[in-house]
């Protein structure tokens, strides 16, 4: 499939990503299971047939409160691509359903749609639709299903902003009948920064915002309130909901290029400032492609990231038992050589369950994951798949249905393929 493969960072960000990526660790746990894809085990999966055709991708999971879980992706139509889904009820697939079939949606490996199950048989989609003819002059579209996805709503675009600029990486959550969706918007973009000089580089605008609204379920808007105003440029956005309230997790960007990642909170109906979740002090003068993940259940959150300091890169993941007003120290997860793309999930035991890409060698790469105890025991790395550390393999997702973990991911070529496999939680000592 001919896709629109867009490079999201300068050359001197994807040089410092790389390096990141191929530094050497002195982590004890990290160089136990650093080595070939062969030497670090294979998860006994079920290999589940795919409901996606050939040349489809970005393939995004969640799961309903009955634990069927929902598959998402783009498909190739004429004109343009599809938005489908499928659902699994343990034993199969339902039919897929579109959502939407359009000639102008954005598509990118690292910015891709995703499906939300409300309560009362209800859904809600979002995708990128451009606006203009410039690279990034897209918005975000949000439609919701009262039906169980036989049919939709017109779209609603939740930003006010109509620029031709980029708005996307949306997460989106659900309060009761209430939609909730934050995405970075780029109406500051290429603006000069208040009282800066117009040629001063990055300090004169080119500058991303962390943005939040809600929609009812007859598609009213609620306030659209800036939870950032200073963000990376193009980083997957993470949110959940708690018992205190939903959780936004973001990459930060300060004046001194730090891009640490940060989690803000909707505490008694205000949005607190962000906060770093741990000091990485990651300086890196480009976007790395790379945003966070979040799980939570009640007041458990676990929340997962790459970061690459001091060009060495790594996998961590956190925990809060407060609903994120505050995390513990941070656990590595990788095997010493990340390329990111992270996912996590909680399981049953309140332990975490963290995916993410790791190289292997050259281009070659594996999905992989580990399961982190609520006392932050590390457990053994497990391979999912054989992968590719190209752009075009994308960001393999997770999402836990009773005792199993389902997961999907991009198989790159020509066609491309969306595979998905499921595991049992047992499989992740």
């Amino acid at each position: 499939m001919t896709r629109r493969v867009l490079v999201l960072c300068s050359a001197l960000g994807a040089l410092a990503f790389t390096m990141g990526n191929r530094s050497p660790t002195s982590d004890p746990r990290a160089a136990a299971t650093r080595g070939p894809l062969e030497r670090v085990p294979a998860a006994s999966i079920d290999s589940i047939a795919s409901p996606a055709a050939p040349g489809s991708a970005e393939p995004n999971l969640t799961v309903g409160p009955d634990g069927r879980v929902y598959l998402s992706w783009l498909e190739p139509a004429n004109p343009g691509y599809s938005l489908r889904f499928a659902v699994h009820d343990g034993t199969r697939w339902s039919p897929p359903q579109t959502i939407v079939t359009r000639s102008d949606f954005f598509v990118n490996w690292a910015d891709f749609p995703s499906l939300e199950v409300l309560s009362g048989n209800r859904l809600a989609a979002h995708w990128l639709q451009r606006n203009g003819a410039g690279t990034y002059a897209y918005g975000v579209r949000i439609t919701q299903s009262a039906d169980g996805g036989k049919t939709w709503s017109p779209p609603v675009t939740p930003h006010r902003d109509s620029s031709q600029t980029e708005h996307g990486f949306v997460a989106m959550w659900h309060e009761g009948e209430t939609l909730g969706a934050v995405w970075l918007d780029g109406r500051k973009f290429k603006k000069p920064a208040p009282g800066a000089p117009a040629s001063s580089g990055h300090d004169a605008g080119n500058e991303m915002m962390l943005v939040s609204t809600t929609l009812s379920a007859n598609g009213l808007l609620g306030r659209e309130v800036r939870l950032d105003e200073r963000t990376c440029d193009c980083c997957l956005n993470a949110a959940v909901m708690t018992s205190s309230g939903p959780i936004v997790a973001y990459r930060n960007r300060t004046h001194d290029e730090i891009r640490d990642i940060y989690v803000t909170r909707r505490v008694s109906g205000v949005w607190r400032a962000g906060t770093p979740v741990h000091n990485d002090q990651w300086k890196i003068a480009a976007c790395p492609v790379n945003g966070p993940a979040l799980a939570a259940n009640g007041a458990r959150v676990a929340l997962a990231w790459f970061t690459a300091p001091g060009d060495s890169g790594r996998v961590n993941v956190a925990f809060s038992d407060n609903a994120g007003a505050t995390f513990g120290a941070p656990v590595r997860v990788d095997g010493g050589s990340p390329a990111g793309r992270v996912d996590v999930v909680l399981l049953p035991d309140g332990a975490a369950l963290v995916t993410w890409v790791e190289r292997v060698g050259g281009d070659i790469a594996a999905v992989r994951a580990r399961r982190i105890g609520r006392d932050g025991s590390v457990g053994m790395p497990m391979t999912i798949a054989s992968s590719s550390a190209a752009r075009s393999s994308g960001f393999p997702r997770a999402t836990v249905s009773g005792a199993n973990v389902l997961f999907a991911w991009t198989v790159p070529g020509r066609p491309s393929a969306v595979r998905v496999a499921r595991a049992a939680v047992t499989e992740f000592p």
